[in-house]
């Protein structure tokens, strides 16, 4: 049992991340900030906003992201002086194995692959909902059924078309004088345009990390300038009486508005904020990480936030919070804006389109270097270990982590996901902000190119806040994470603890 808890030697993780293990080094600090915005602004903005504001918080989602980006600027902190301490791949799972041990190592990196895969699928979900909103403008119209999860039931409203039949929508129809049920009903088979854009996505990082950087810049730039014209113009067109009542009353049931709400939100938004974990699996790849990898986690992170809580604010100004539980909430705000901005439709849609490839593009990149170094370690079979020999990319994982997002983004619905995502990346988060109190209490004379200030504050800041958010979530998206973790530990103590290459020294 004690053996449960051995630790990697730091001496060890050094070693191997200067050692040559056949990863291109080929990424700067640039690129590795816009890999932590291509991750961190996508479906927060173009389709989480509207969604958590129509469910949990209605115009305080502005404080549910305060309350996220609080818990995420702790966190990264901590990220950081991981990531410039042990610059190697493996994000948190490398971070606690050097210090919590070789089965919470485990844990988290079982964790970061339900975070990594759910969320490459809940994106493709969200760039779904955009592509197909973009075609129909030009009269391209892909049958609804083919653009829905798996059972998912739609209905067809009057002058919009169809949509998911959720209680929001019942409501709002209500208040409209339109009975649900009277409308057309369809069920969905599977989510065509979401299993696409994986597949496709997959088979430009299985060509080359440097590739796959480039292709993500000029996503980064062309969704980030379109999301400041959003911001610009749509202040203009601000209807103060939307933000009122600006926290709605509770309406009984936790969760469901008023503060527990804000707080929910917070927990659900807290998906969109992942792109900064992202960056530090990208460690062997940069080509002067310890300087590098801070940079990249805390100025994504800061940009991102101050982004999301600008659009939060004007989409929820703009439009009443009722109407944006949709796949396209921004485009319902240029949508209000009136048919005088109609240019501006199918460039926010652009824009969005191309930010949510980019966020699919990072998750799909993060999830193979994980199971890279969990390979390397013997805790998985060494073909996920294996490098193509031309292109110089974890090929066998990046084709299996490809592949399974393909068949979830087809078949789950956005929420599901969504909240699964949550709660993986906030458990990941509270490891590692409770491994550096850990750390600086076991090695307190390594090296640290960077620091983070206040310990033990702000880590257990960082921790308890993730904690926290994580008991918002709903006992059903529990319930799942007890499931995927069970798999896990099958998995480990039938494999991984008899492979293990430190363990069997």
């Amino acid at each position: 049992m004690s053996k449960l808890f051995i630790t990697k030697p730091l001496s060890q993780l050094l070693d191997e991340s200067k050692s040559d293990q056949g990863l291109r080094r080929s990424l700067s600090a640039f690129n590795l900030t816009t890999l932590g915005i291509g991750a961190v602004i996508g479906a927060g903005i173009f389709v989480l906003t509207g969604q958590a504001a129509a469910q949990y918080a209605g115009p305080a989602i502005v404080i549910s992201f305060m309350i996220s980006g609080l818990a995420c600027l702790f966190a990264g902190l901590c990220y950081a002086e991981f990531a410039s301490m042990i610059p190697i791949s493996g994000s948190a799972y490398t971070y606690a194995y050097a210090t919590m041990g070789e089965f919470v190592a485990w844990i988290i990196g079982w964790d970061l692959i339900l975070e990594y895969l759910f969320a490459a699928s809940t994106v493709a979900v969200g760039w779904s909902g955009y592509v197909v909103s973009f075609l129909k403008d030009f009269g391209l119209v892909i049958p609804a059924q083919f653009t829905a999860a798996l059972g998912s039931v739609l209905v067809e409203v009057p002058q919009i078309g169809y949509k998911l039949a959720t209680p929001e929508l019942t409501k709002s129809l209500a208040d409209s004088g339109i009975v649900i049920d009277s409308l057309p009903h369809l069920t969905g088979v599977l989510n065509l345009p979401a299993m696409f854009i994986v597949a496709i996505i997959s088979m430009l990082l299985l060509i080359g990390i440097r590739e796959s950087a480039r292709f993500n810049n000029v996503m980064v730039v062309i969704k980030v300038f379109v999301i400041l014209l959003f911001i610009g113009i749509g202040f203009m067109f601000v209807n103060k009486a939307n933000w009122h009542p600006f926290i709605p009353e509770n309406t009984g049931v936790w969760g469901h508005y008023g503060w527990s709400g804000i707080l929910r939100g917070a927990a659900v938004i807290f998906f969109a904020y992942i792109g900064f974990d992202a960056v530090s699996t990208a460690a062997q790849e940069s080509k002067n990480p310890q300087r590098d990898m801070p940079i990249g986690i805390l100025g994504s992170l800061g940009i991102s936030t101050i982004l999301y809580i600008l659009v939060a604010i004007v989409l929820t100004g703009i439009v009443s919070y009722t109407f944006l539980n949709v796949a396209d909430p921004i485009a319902v705000g240029v949508n209000a804006m009136g048919s005088g901005l109609f240019w501006l439709r199918p460039i926010i849609k652009i824009a969005a389109i191309a930010g949510l490839t980019s966020v699919i593009l990072v998750m799909l990149m993060g999830q193979p270097r994980i199971f890279f170094s969990m390979a390397k370690d013997g805790l998985l079979p060494p073909v996920f270990s294996k490098i193509h020999p031309r292109f110089k990319t974890p090929y066998v994982s990046t084709i299996l982590t490809g592949f399974v997002a393909m068949v979830v983004a087809g078949i789950l619905p956005i929420n599901i996901l969504g909240e699964l995502v949550s709660i993986g990346t906030l458990l990941a988060f509270a490891i590692v902000c409770i491994g550096i109190i850990v750390m600086r209490v076991k090695r307190p004379d390594i090296e640290r190119t960077f620091k983070t200030p206040f310990v033990p504050l702000v880590p257990i800041l960082g921790a308890a806040i993730c904690i926290y958010l994580m008991v918002s979530l709903p006992l059903d998206t529990w319930i799942r994470l007890i499931v995927w973790m069970s798999i896990g530990f099958l998995i480990y103590f039938t494999y991984g603890i008899k492979k293990s290459k430190l363990r069997n020294k």
